[in-house]
């Protein structure tokens, strides 16, 4: 194999593994730039995950065939919906401590979704196989080195993912409606006096943090595992709020932030092609991502500028 396609096969898979993560920090930009802090982004992607595979399965079984994927994706963001609706009533209506709501959420998904799972399937520990979506090339510029490679033969939930990014930053920085969904996350008395609705927009940056969540955990079941079992996020709603936290609550910043969560993911499985690697035990190179995670966390501590209402219940009395 040479260099040129290592590369593109590398930046491929570094695209593969980072689009849950770009979908799932793009919902968590929404819920925080509204003032809600979502630790339970890491449930929302149990929830998505787990309506993509039983969506799926069910859709194939109805005869949908290659649709049934897209089935899937519907009802992970409406699951994933569900879910955020629970933190927002939580922390918005009845102000509870919104870090307690998340990690909630996270506990609810892990346990509700696996005792399901066993009643709809018999016992079983996980859905079944479904039908998956495949890498679309696009013509032409399939054929560039590297890049070809790497961002032109994806999956259709890698393109919209993309595509989200810059129509996503661009709501959120270019439109009326961006602007009072961030000001209710600054300055919620202000945006209150201006007219806005505070309670209506921090619900409606919850739920779509819900949706895209929903998403995030519909992509790895749709296109890595085939399937929904206990284990299949592992960790990865945590990397999407380092990613979110790392790209400071921006777009760009936390695509940025996700492709390179998604490259030590990717990485540690070229690793393994290496002779002098395999000195190594499996059980650290499959830390690499976690540890990074850390690593930049750390960093990021100090440096990032998070909303000035974060995690603070609005309260119309105190203005």
């Amino acid at each position: 194999m040479d260099v040129l396609t290592l590369l593109g096969q590398l930046l491929n898979s570094t695209l593969v593994f980072s689009t849950a993560l770009i979908f799932t920090a793009l919902g968590g930009i929404f819920s925080e730039r509204s003032g809600v802090v979502n630790i339970g982004l890491e449930g929302l992607m149990i929830f998505g995950a787990f309506a993509a595979g039983v969506g799926t399965y069910y859709a194939q079984e109805a005869g949908m065939g290659a649709f049934s994927p897209w089935v899937g994706v519907i009802a992970a963001m409406v699951m994933g919906a569900i879910g955020a609706l629970i933190h927002a009533v939580a922390t918005i209506t009845f102000k509870a401590d919104q870090t307690i709501s998340g990690i909630v959420i996270n506990f609810l998904a892990a346990g509700l979704t696996v005792y399901i799972v066993k009643l709809l399937f018999e016992g079983a520990a996980e859905t079944p196989l479904v039908t998956v979506f495949h890498k679309v090339p696009i013509p032409i510029l399939r054929d560039i080195p590297i890049i070809g490679e790497g961002f032109f033969n994806s999956y259709p939930t890698t393109y919209l993912a993309l595509i989200l990014v810059v129509v996503i930053y661009f709501v959120l920085f270019k439109t009326p409606f961006g602007l009072r969904l961030r000001s209710v996350g600054e300055h919620p008395s202000a945006a209150d006096t201006l007219g806005v609705n505070v309670t209506k927009m921090r619900y409606i940056g919850v739920l779509l943090s819900g949706m895209l969540g929903g998403i995030g955990g519909a992509t790895i079941t749709l296109t890595t595992t085939s399937t929904f079992a206990h284990n299949t996020i592992s960790g990865q709603g945590f990397i999407a709020i380092a990613a979110m936290i790392f790209g400071k609550w921006n777009p760009l910043g936390a695509f940025g932030a996700a492709m390179f969560f998604g490259f030590s993911q990717a990485i540690r499985n070229y690793v393994q092609l290496f002779e002098w690697s395999r000195s190594i035990p499996q059980e650290f190179i499959f830390m690499i991502p976690y540890v990074l995670t850390i690593i930049v966390l750390v960093g990021a501590v100090g440096r990032s500028s998070a909303p000035a209402a974060l995690g603070t219940p609005y309260d119309p009395g105190k203005r």
